[in-house]
C-alpha cells in the first residue's frame, strides 16, 4: 500500500489544490518500509489526482479539499482523509492505527469571504461529514478550471435571504469546478456565458447535504471543561485529536450532561441562488 500526505516542511499542508509536494509511504505488513518526497507537478484537483494515480497512491491523507478535488481522487480509486493537522508521520502512524477520521468535504462552501464550512459567520470550520460521502461525476463546461466572479443572493424556500454578494459590493471570485463550491452552485456557473444571470434551486443533497446523525454528541459537562458555561442555542468549538477546530451548537443541556451538534446549519435545507457571471478570466 502506498500512502501520500500534503507536505510542507515536515507537516500536512492545508490546502490540497495548491500543494507543491507530497510525502509518499510504502506500506507492508501495517509499516512503514520506505518514504519519499515528491513534487507536485501541475496544480489543480485534477492533475494531483492523475500524478497521485500515476504513482499508484492507495490512500491521501490531506488538510482541506473541497467536493471536486475528492471525487477526481474518488474516480481514481484513492481514499480521502481530510482534515488532518501536523506531522505528517504522526498522520500516517495515526491512520494505521485506525485512529485517523476524515473530516470528509471540508472546503465545500458556496462562497469563501472569511466563511469556511462550518457555518455563515467568519471564523468557522467545517462540520464533520464522515467518511464515504459519496462522488458524483466531474463537472464539465466552458468555464470549469477557469476563475470565475459572480455576484449572487442566496435565499431559502420562504424567500428569506441567507446571503447576498450584491449587499457586500464585491464580486464572489472562484476557480469553477475546483471543490471551492457546493456542488449546486458550481454546476450552474460552469457553462453560463458572461452577463448571464439564473435562478437556482438546489435539493440538500446538492448543497450541503442531510444531517448526520454521528455528528451530534452526547457528553458529560464534568469532561468537558468550560462546557458548564454553555446554553442551549450557542456555539461553541472543539477540537480534535489532531488540534482542529470545529463548532457545534448546543442543543440540550441538564446538570450532568449536555448535547452537541456538528453537524453544518445548512445540512438539510433547500437553496435558492440568484447568479449573475460577471467575468471568467
Amino acid at each position: 500500500m502506498k500512502i501520500a500526505v500534503t507536505y510542507d516542511n515536515g507537516n500536512i499542508f492545508q490546502h490540497f489544490g495548491k500543494t507543491e509536494f507530497f510525502k509518499v509511504y510504502e506500506v507492508n505488513d501495517n509499516q512503514v518500509v520506505s518514504s519519499e518526497v515528491i513534487g507536485s507537478n501541475g496544480s489543480g484537483h485534477g492533475a494531483l489526482a492523475d500524478l497521485l494515480a500515476g504513482q499508484s497512491i492507495d490512500v491521501l491523507i490531506c488538510g482541506g479539499i473541497g467536493g471536486g478535488a475528492q471525487d477526481a481522487l474518488q474516480a481514481a480509486d484513492i481514499e480521502v482523509c481530510s482534515g488532518a493537522q501536523g506531522d505528517t508521520d504522526q498522520a500516517v502512524e495515526a491512520y494505521l492505527k485506525g485512529e485517523l477520521v476524515s473530516s470528509g468535504v471540508n472546503c465545500d462552501h458556496h462562497h469563501e469571504d472569511g466563511h469556511s464550512c462550518g457555518g455563515h459567520e467568519d471564523g468557522h470550520t467545517c462540520g464533520n461529514c464522515g467518511g464515504g460521502c459519496g462522488s458524483a461525476p466531474a463537472l464539465t463546461g466552458r468555464n470549469v478550471g477557469k476563475t470565475c466572479r459572480t455576484h449572487y443572493k442566496g435565499t431559502f424556500n420562504d424567500g428569506t435571504q441567507f446571503d447576498s454578494s450584491y449587499d457586500r459590493g464585491e464580486p464572489l471570485e472562484f476557480v469553477c469546478g475546483a471543490g471551492q463550491m457546493i456542488r449546486g452552485f458550481d454546476a450552474a456557473v460552469a457553462d453560463m456565458e458572461v452577463g448571464q444571470e439564473i435562478d437556482i434551486h438546489l435539493m440538500p443533497e446538492e448543497a450541503y447535504g442531510m444531517p448526520n446523525p454521528n455528528a451530534i454528541l452526547t457528553l458529560e459537562i464534568a469532561q468537558l471543561p468550560g462546557s458548564e458555561d454553555l446554553e442551549v442555542g450557542q456555539q461553541a468549538y472543539l477540537t480534535n485529536q489532531y488540534g482542529q477546530p470545529f463548532p457545534v451548537k448546543v442543543t440540550a443541556k441538564d446538570e450532568k450532561m449536555i448535547t452537541l451538534d456538528a453537524n453544518h446549519e445548512m445540512a438539510g435545507k433547500e437553496l435558492n441562488f440568484h447568479i449573475e457571471l460577471v467575468e471568467v478570466k
